[in-house]
C-alpha cells in the first residue's frame, strides 16, 4: 500500500535493566520496558492525575543493541524511533494464540537517544572514557597552551 507510515516516537524512562539475549543466527538481540507518563489535573476535584503506559521494545540494530548493552540501566530516560509489530505466539501451557505488539528498532529507519536526567552522571562518565580511548584521541596533550588562544 502506497502512502503509508508506520513510525512511533517516544521519549520515556527504562522500567527495567535491558535484556540481551542471544537469537540463533548468533546475533544479539535487546528488549527494553519503557514507561510513557500522561499527568493531568482532574477538573471535578482539582487533584493532579496521572497514567502510565508500558511499551515493549525490540532493538536488532547491532549498534544500537551494544549502546544499549553498555549505557543503559533502568531509570534511564531515552527517546526512540521504530515501527509498531505485533507478532503472534502460541501459548505452550493453554496451547491459545497469544498477540504482542512491539516497538522494533531495526534496519536505518530506527534510532536511539540518550537523554540527561538523573540516572545519567555515570552514563556521562562512561561516555567520555569511551571517547577518550579512541585511536584518533591524540589532542591529549597539554591543553593550557591553547586556552589563551582563544578570542573569546
Amino acid at each position: 500500500m502506497s502512502g503509508s507510515l508506520n513510525k512511533v516516537q517516544i521519549i520515556g524512562r527504562l522500567g527495567a535493566d535491558p535484556e540481551i539475549k542471544q537469537m540463533v543466527n548468533g546475533k544479539n538481540v535487546a528488549r527494553l520496558s519503557v514507561a510513557t507518563s500522561q499527568t493531568w489535573k482532574d477538573k471535578s476535584s482539582g487533584e493532579r492525575k496521572e497514567k502510565t503506559e508500558w511499551h515493549r521494545v525490540v532493538i536488532f540494530n547491532e549498534g544500537l543493541v551494544n549502546i544499549v548493552q553498555q549505557y543503559l540501566k533502568k531509570g534511564a530516560n531515552i527517546y526512540l524511533e521504530g515501527q509498531l509489530s505485533t507478532r503472534k505466539w502460541r501459548d505452550e501451557k493453554s496451547g491459545q494464540d497469544k498477540y504482542s505488539t512491539e516497538i522494533v528498532l531495526q534496519g536505518y529507519n530506527s534510532s536511539l537517544t540518550m537523554l540527561g536526567g538523573k540516572n545519567n552522571s555515570a552514563n556521562s562518565n562512561e561516555m567520555s572514557q569511551e571517547k577518550s580511548s579512541l585511536p584518533n584521541d591524540q589532542m591529549s596533550q597539554d591543553n593550557s597552551d591553547l586556552d589563551d588562544e582563544i578570542p573569546f
